[in-house]
């Protein structure tokens, strides 16, 4: 059940959240009567709240235009949730984004009480986040346009360096973005190449939002699609070990950029089929799973597990 001076508040956030809210409909978001309503309206009036009434058939509420509120309060769940999201920010790989979460949350202390201040400080200090650390930094202005333009289904032009230092101009209808394993992706409708695409958001040189406008594939999930994208990229080597646990911890353990969809049941566990282009990199990897393993191709993976093997007796000494 809602106090009064709750709803007071609810009916303050929902002010600021809307343009304009009639009295009817605020009196059902707040599960009061239309009386009720301008009780609370006027208490908030009351309080130095520029709470401006529009009469006639078509009446309600709306906040002076121009007028900005401060924070009024946080509880400790939207404390902690500002201050994870604050704290991934500076790991997101988005240019200056880090010192930008960091004046944020400089600010956000600053409006907290002290109780509160004190637990979103004994988080920042104490909570270590392992996120993959970003292998290259993404202008804020690519991520801001690649998502305004995929969110009014509008097409962008931009000049794009490939993996071997190639540029060029390209015209895309683009789906979605997504941040995947350290790295920033976008995916459209490539109107140089006629086919779907998949571009590393660090490697655009200049983009612009267009005019022109596209529609979405309605069944388009951009996840899936790049991982499948990635998996089915051939590499080095084609890797084949059994992993001795269940299938659920197999699925927990092993990314699915690496293994979909190829981990299979198998009696003594299970199957982990892969292609890649380092076998130091997939030593290190199977060494950190956790988990007893064989491998069963290719032979030189072996030569590399007894190399890492080596090389950690040498560092123990």
């Amino acid at each position: 059940m809602y106090h009064p001076t709750s709803r007071v508040l609810t009916a303050l956030e929902l002010l600021q959240a809307r343009a304009f809210i009639s009295g009817p409909e605020l009196a059902a978001r707040l599960e009061v009567d239309v009386r009720t309503v301008r009780h609370y309206i006027t208490t908030l009036q009351d309080i130095g709240i520029p709470v401006e009434t529009v009469l006639g058939r078509h009446g309600g509420y709306k906040l002076r235009p121009g007028f900005k509120l401060p924070p009024l309060m946080f509880s400790n769940e939207e404390a902690l949730a500002l201050t994870l999201g604050l704290m991934m920010a500076q790991k997101a790989g988005i240019t200056a984004m880090a010192a930008t979460a960091e004046g944020t949350m400089a600010k956000f202390e600053r409006v907290l009480p002290v109780p509160l201040r004190q637990r979103v400080q004994a988080l920042q200090e104490t909570l270590v986040l392992g996120l993959s650390s970003p292998e290259a930094c993404v202008e804020s202005v690519v991520v801001e346009t690649m998502s305004l333009a995929a969110q009014q289904g509008r097409r962008i032009c931009m000049h794009y360096r490939n993996r071997a230092e190639q540029e060029t101009e390209r015209t895309i209808d683009p789906y979605g973005i997504v941040c995947h394993d350290g790295k920033w992706y976008a995916a459209g409708y490539c109107h140089l190449r006629a086919s779907v695409r998949i571009f590393r958001l660090d490697r655009i040189q200049h983009i612009e939002l267009q005019a022109e406008e596209f529609i979405r594939p309605v069944d388009f999930q951009i996840l899936d699609y790049i991982l499948q994208s990635f998996a089915a990229i051939p590499d080095t080597w084609n890797v084949e070990v059994l992993l001795h646990t269940s299938v659920e911890d197999a699925r927990r353990k092993v990314p699915a950029s690496l293994a979909t969809p190829t981990l299979e049941q198998h009696a003594q566990g299970v199957v982990l089929s892969a292609s890649i282009n380092s076998l130091e990199w997939m030593a290190r990897f199977l060494a950190g799973l956790g988990c007893p393993f064989t491998v069963r191709q290719p032979i030189e993976l072996k030569g590399a597990l007894q190399g890492l093997a080596s090389e950690l007796i040498q560092m123990a000494q």
